[in-house]
């Protein structure tokens, strides 16, 4: 099968292809929508998950960006998950907050995914090795882990959890193959995914690392798997 633009799907990484299935998909506008609220009914609400990044003014804010803060706490409670209180604590006022915020000043803060070198999503990064430093901490693991990176920088780093993963598999780096999937083909994904949130009505606030997430989270939910 090729493209209008000529290009063969199955030249793409196998991320790529899985992907570009998802987001073809007729139900894609209508779920982002449906999530963040847009056009709703009266009495309907939208995903709690629809204030992650918007909460607080996001986390990714001039003067808060490379420090946690208790609206990113909760930021991540809108994805239904919680950092244990000991953990949180050290992120607000202790070593672990103080650890994790030198490394977060050398995590690009504007840069989209698909714009930024590919080191600096490699492991031994400061980015992996902020997520690592997270997923470690008792009862934190991956998933927390994760969430609280997207919050800090919702353009970089996406949200990747059971349900995502479970639609899109494990590549031994998710980043990295992320990345290669939004960028082949001249960022034809990545237009994609800002043609999406144009479409549904979304904010241009919502990146499109978020866009990718909701849509696959979405879709591969509504099909009823039962995600671990």
């Amino acid at each position: 099968m090729a493209s209008p633009a000529g290009f063969s799907v199955a030249s793409l990484s196998p991320l790529g292809q899985r992907l570009r299935v998802l987001l073809g998909a007729d139900r894609v506008v209508d779920d982002l929508r449906r999530y963040f609220g847009v056009g709703l009914p009266p009495g309907a609400a939208p995903f709690t998950g629809s204030r992650f990044e918007h909460l607080g003014g996001g986390g990714d804010r001039p003067g808060t960006a490379d420090r946690i803060t208790a609206e990113d706490l909760v930021a991540v409670q809108t994805l239904s998950v919680t950092v244990p209180a000991p953990v949180a604590l050290d992120l607000l006022e202790g070593s672990l907050g103080v650890r994790l915020s030198a490394l977060l000043r050398a995590i690009p803060r504007e840069q989209e995914m698909t714009g930024t070198d590919p080191s600096d999503l490699a492991p031994g990064s400061p980015a992996d090795r902020a997520w690592h430093l997270l997923r470690d901490r008792p009862d934190v693991g991956w998933v927390i882990a994760g969430k609280l990176l997207a919050r800090k920088r919702p353009r970089l780093l996406p949200v990747y959890d059971r349900v995502v993963r479970c639609a899109l598999g494990r590549p031994p780096s998710f980043w990295l193959s992320l990345r290669t999937a939004l960028s082949e083909d001249d960022g034809s994904l990545h237009r994609s995914l800002l043609d999406l949130r144009q479409a549904a009505g979304l904010p241009r606030t919502v990146s499109a690392l978020r866009v990718c997430d909701v849509a696959v989270w979405m879709g591969h939910r509504a099909l009823g798997h039962a995600c671990r």
